[in-house]
């Protein structure tokens, strides 16, 4: 057997060659690293040494303007509360609650008939008693008149007789009789007199009959005038100009004196009612202005100002009473609306100021600030003054250019940090 040698090809040999700049890459990107890596701990040291940045507040001179805060409503300085002068039932309910009305204005209307028919009997009686005047005026005066004059001539023509029965009876020529009849006549003559007189004197104004007379009428006007009011008081009517903030009555309710069926915000000035605390009570003081917001319009400001401070305190509440009269309100203004207002109690111009918030225990009788010394958190004692709503004035121990960090900060005292100013 012959043996046959298998002749097998080569292996296949394939020599990599490297790019030249592939080197060069991995190198840069290696540079790369170690400059970032150098870089953040160089920052990160001088963090550690200088401390981290912080926003701080800076000391200024400007205008502080102090302020009391306080909320409270609107209401009108008096109410008027409007109900029924007699007993009646509601025959129509003629406004609305929240409607303006007018002095005089009808609001509630009560059945009337029988007020109306008493106003009818009460006018009868008013003219029999003028009637009962004319009388006197027209005809029993004029009679009295003229019986008087009557009776006047009777008496002189009754003294003519007596006279001269008296002078022939004296002479003789006349009896005693006829003298005594001439005497008796002269008598009736006289008492007719007497009583014509009288009966002109009381016809007359100031006699029984007329001052009778006058009586009647002066008492029968007087019945009129009272049913005419009570006529009057069925128609309720508005006292004066104003909106009505309450209505609690409706068509046929019986109504009596004394119940209270609407109530009346008389138009003019409006008045502001807060309760302030009384820590603020010394700060406060008559006649300071203020500037007032409804909250429900919060854009829109309006002068008011104090004149009024409870003289007792709400020992509740710890509160005291103050109230502003606004001169000229806004129309949106309504009862009862509730207000923000800003009582300007003290003002001073180029004051040093800085923001509250970089103020500690400002209501403490020690307050201080974080200031920094040396690149180092450092408490400082300060001496504070007017007080804003968002400044406070610095009387010591800080000067203008100085800051301070804010209290939000969380910086501890002595700890490093980098101040940087807003």
């Amino acid at each position: 057997m012959v043996e046959q040698a298998m002749i097998l090809p080569p292996p296949d040999r394939r020599i990599s060659v490297a790019a030249p700049w592939s080197g060069f890459l991995s190198h840069k990107w290696f540079i790369l690293v170690v400059v970032v890596l150098l870089g953040l701990g160089v920052w990160q040291s001088a963090r550690t040494i200088l401390g981290p940045a912080m926003v701080v507040d800076q000391v200024k001179r400007g205008r502080l303007v102090e302020t009391v805060v306080a909320s409270g409503h609107v209401e009108t300085p008096f109410r008027v509360e409007i109900g029924s002068q007699l007993t009646g039932t509601v025959q129509d309910v003629l406004v609305q609650q929240g409607e303006k009305v007018t002095k005089g204005q009808p609001l509630i209307s009560l059945e009337s008939r029988e007020l109306k028919a008493s106003v009818v009997q009460t006018q009868g009686a008013v003219a029999q008693a003028e009637a009962r005047i004319r009388q006197i005026e027209e005809l029993t005066r004029p009679s009295a008149d003229e019986a008087l004059t009557q009776a006047k001539a009777t008496l002189l023509n009754a003294q003519q007789t007596y006279d001269r029965t008296a002078q022939l009876e004296h002479n003789g020529y006349a009896t005693r009789a006829a003298l005594d009849d001439a005497q008796k006549t002269l008598d009736v003559a006289r008492a007719q007199m007497r009583s014509a007189q009288f009966q002109v004197y009381t016809a007359s104004p100031g006699g029984s009959d007329y001052v009778m007379a006058q009586t009647l009428l002066n008492q029968a006007r007087a019945n009129l005038d009272t049913a005419e009011s009570r006529l009057d008081y069925a128609t309720i009517t508005a006292p004066r100009d104003g909106v009505l903030i309450t209505r609690s009555v409706e068509r046929g309710t019986v109504v009596q004196p004394g119940k209270t069926l609407l109530v009346l915000a008389p138009a003019g000035d409006a008045q502001l009612v807060l309760q302030i605390d009384e820590r603020n009570l010394g700060k406060i003081a008559l006649e300071q202005k203020a500037l007032a917001s409804a909250d429900a319009y919060p854009d829109r400001r309006f002068a008011a100002e104090i004149t009024y401070i409870n003289p007792g305190i709400d020992i509740s509440r710890a509160s005291v009473e103050v109230k502003l009269t606004v001169a000229d309100p806004p129309d949106y203004l309504r009862q009862d609306m509730t207000v923000s207002v800003d009582i300007e109690v003290a003002a001073k111009d180029d004051a040093l100021v800085l923001p509250v918030r970089s103020v500690h225990d400002a209501l403490s009788g020690a307050p201080w600030v974080l200031g920094i010394r040396n690149g180092r958190a450092s408490q400082r004692p300060v001496r504070i003054g007017l007080r804003g709503n968002s400044h406070i004035e610095i009387t010591d121990g800080l000067a203008a250019g100085d800051v301070a960090i804010p209290q939000s900060s969380g910086v501890l005292t002595g700890q490093r940090v980098r101040p940087v100013l807003p």
